[in-house]
């Protein structure tokens, strides 16, 4: 890992020094343990801040959207940047996305593809704990993991016990569509997928909804699940428009049943089960369920998986003759 990290660091610097980029997102060392944080680079100089490790879980196309937005208030021409980003294999995928849908020009961006180990989960980590808090936690050479409470105990943690639920499941670890790729290895792809989708299409439809209204009663429109997501880059949420008004702004369940469902919806052919809506959400929602069904919907009926060709049109967005009619007359 170390060493991935290290031809991170001279990739970034070769991209200066070339004049091919203007500024690089990335991942710096985090003030809290078990945490990497975003960073936002201008110089050759600072890519030594650069890190890559298994806490590097923040998916990062999140912020490319408002670097290609004119600012309202300039005046003149408006000249978008050249972005370099660090991307694991569903940030490159939410890139995509992005490029497919005209949110990003493709020529102002390069892609640095990672190999991803997989990311581990801080709230696994916070289990292992007992609830006395993390002091510190290291990863081993064979892949274990310690941890450290606050009052000097430790715990150690397989890979498998501590990686995040997105990252068991994942089949696409590498980056996909990447401008140039840092040499490392990558996590092998999951070989189980869906197993709890599939428990859940095992109920019936009133069981599938009375879980649903169970898990988004906690909801407190916090909308963090919206500003986490790379797919969520809309100037004005349909949440909050009033001309018209589709939803209220309170706390009434049907204003956060209908808040949710058209979220969810949205992200039919798009998500990339990157689980940043899962990290950010303070009620621990279950919102990976309900997207990741969605997703396996779209595989199924269409043999599309977001975010691996940039040249492959979405699949709500398109027409094939073969396409399944069975919701005409299966509803």
């Amino acid at each position: 890992m170390q060493d991935t990290e290290t031809k991170l660091k001279e990739t970034v610097k070769g991209l200066f020094a070339a004049e091919k980029v203007e500024l690089v997102i990335g991942y710096e060392r985090g003030t809290l343990p078990l945490r990497a944080r975003p960073c936002f680079l201008r110089s050759a100089e600072a890519a030594d801040r650069l890190v890559w490790n298994s806490f590097c879980t923040n998916n990062l196309a999140v912020y490319l959207p408002p670097l290609f937005q004119r600012p309202p208030n300039l005046r003149g021409e408006f000249a978008p940047p050249t972005v370099g980003i660090v991307a694991k294999g569903c940030d490159a995928r939410s890139i995509v996305g992005l490029l497919k849908e005209n949110q990003v020009p493709r020529e102002n961006v390069v892609i640095i593809g990672m190999p991803c180990p997989g990311m581990v989960d801080a709230a696994k980590f916070a289990a292992a704990a007992g609830g006395r808090g993390v002091a510190d936690a290291a990863i081993g050479p064979d892949g274990t993991i310690q941890v450290t409470t606050n009052s000097g105990r430790t715990k150690t943690l397989t890979r498998e016990q501590a990686l995040a639920e997105a990252c068991l499941e994942c089949d696409h670890p590498s980056a996909a569509c990447a401008d140039m790729t840092v040499e490392g290895t990558a996590r092998d792809a999951a070989e189980e997928r869906y197993r709890k989708v599939a428990e859940f299409e095992a109920k019936s439809p009133e069981e599938r909804w009375r879980y649903f209204l169970d898990e988004i009663s906690r909801c407190i429109r916090c909308y963090a699940c919206r500003q986490a997501c790379p797919n969520c880059y809309c100037r004005v949420c349909f949440a909050e428009q009033t001309k018209p008004e589709w939803i209220g702004h309170g706390d009434h369940p049907s204003d956060v049943v209908v808040y949710h469902i058209g979220r969810i919806f949205h992200q039919a052919g798009r998500c990339v089960e990157c689980d940043a809506c899962v990290r950010a959400c303070p009620m621990n929602i279950d919102l990976r369920l309900f997207t990741q069904k969605l997703g396996k919907d779209v595989l199924e009926l269409f043999d599309s998986v977001p975010g691996l060709s940039i040249d492959e049109p979405p699949p709500l967005c398109t027409f094939a003759p073969d396409d399944s009619e069975s919701f005409i007359t299966e509803p």
